[in-house]
């Protein structure tokens, strides 16, 4: 079974970075207190973007100068999963409460390039999920999360 742990919970008032906070509630729109500038990087389709570390780290070693959690606009930094093996119509638990339906691959977008110049595109493939929210609760750093179903 593909699983993994939640790293941090990230919110921002909108735009890059977002900020490490303990813990959030998860409503139908997206992470309680967390905003987006553009009203395309929102959405029920488009409410918790999922980041892995693994993509992370290689952003990391490819030069890429970011090392907090939510410096690339993610609400979730997930440890252990595998994201490769991960698709649209895939449904994650987090936590003890919360259902995330992943929509779509994250788009990467020129929000990004002030982190560095060679984004988007440095992005691409390594950039996430966006998720709609199927049941709403809190979620926490070092929240398990869990494949339950896959299309």
């Amino acid at each position: 079974m593909n699983h993994g742990r939640v790293i941090a919970v990230c919110l921002g008032p909108g735009g890059i970075p977002k900020l490490p906070v303990p813990e959030a509630q998860v409503e139908l729109l997206g992470l309680v207190g967390d905003k987006h500038r553009h009203p395309e990087h929102g959405g029920a389709n488009r409410a918790v973007c999922l980041l892995s570390t693994a993509d992370h780290a290689s952003l990391r070693r490819d030069g890429v100068q970011s090392q907090q959690a939510g410096s690339f606009g993610e609400n979730l930094l997930i440890e252990g999963m595998d994201f490769e093996g991960l698709k649209p119509g895939d449904r994650l638990s987090v936590g003890n409460e919360v259902v995330l339906e992943i929509h779509d691959c994250r788009e990467p977008c020129i929000t990004l390039q002030p982190i560095d110049p060679r984004f988007p595109a440095l992005m691409e493939g390594r950039s996430g999920f966006m998720c709609r929210v199927i049941a709403t609760g809190s979620v926490a750093t070092g929240a398990l999360v869990s494949l339950l179903s896959s299309k």
